[in-house]
């Protein structure tokens, strides 16, 4: 079974879904294999690999190898360039970042990985990532034009172009380790105005962010940040999938 057809199949059973995000770059290979092995136990419905632009070649190789040894989970690469890509994971959210000011992360190192993709036989999934205020190192390093915390009507255009341009998914990205999540009142607006999946991500520490963003109209909630530097990591993942499930209608 294809990947999105899984993600797809997990929000129409369960409501909403939660995917786990390992950044190669901030531990070795076997630890990340740990955080997969307790995303899995935990009920996480799979792992997105990057995030960071050190997370490639050999170190990112390694870390999706260690992954799929541990965790019997969807492994879906998350790369900030062409060089985030490995032929060892499953598929390849292959985004647009389409409020940058930088050509190169709208189509630039699209252009540049799309033979990579196919020659490693990924499935593509076409994602629109949006970033939102504050935007992180994300936001900086993407060049973007951050959309207004309190601007969701600006958000929810971006998002409804990404549908038109073909995308199916739309990710909206706080940043890592933001202070706040992306607002509830945006997702809502997102929600109303597109018929896509929707991934929501960034600064979502406790299961009542989750739950609130899933009751707007998130199907998908990422967790990254959080999950690095939780002492009980396999019941702090079990307590945000609970909320993600139950709030989705499971």
């Amino acid at each position: 079974m294809k990947v999105e057809e899984r993600l797809r199949r997990v929000i129409a059973k369960e409501g909403a879904a939660h995917l786990t995000l390992i950044d190669p770059a901030k531990q070795a290979p076997k630890a990340a294999g740990e955080i997969a092995l307790d995303a899995a136990a935990a009920g996480s419905d799979g792992i997105m690999v990057g995030g960071s632009t050190r997370a490639g070649g050999k170190l990112l190789d390694q870390t999706v190898q260690e992954i799929k040894k541990a965790a019997d989970l969807p492994v879906i690469l998350f790369p900030a360039s062409e060089a985030g890509i490995s032929r060892y994971a499953d598929a390849i959210f292959f985004m647009s970042m389409l409020n940058s000011r930088n050509p190169y992360f709208i189509t630039g190192a699209q252009r540049l990985g799309a033979p990579l993709v196919k020659r490693f036989k990924l499935e593509p999934i076409p994602m629109a990532y949006l970033l939102i205020e504050p935007g992180g190192t994300a936001g900086r390093v993407g060049k973007a034009d951050l959309i207004p915390r309190d601007k969701p009507e600006l958000a929810a255009a971006y998002a409804l172009a990404a549908q038109y341009l073909g995308m199916r998914f739309i990710y909206l990205e706080a940043g890592s380790g933001a202070k706040q999540p992306v607002p509830v009142g945006m997702v809502k607006a997102v929600r109303k105005a597109t018929d896509v999946t929707l991934i929501v991500g960034g600064g979502i520490r406790a299961p009542k962010a989750a739950a609130e963003r899933v009751n707007a109209g998130a199907d998908i909630i990422v967790t990254g940040t959080l999950v690095e530097r939780a002492e009980d990591r396999r019941a702090k993942i079990r307590e945000l999938v609970k909320a993600v499930k139950s709030s989705g209608g499971a």
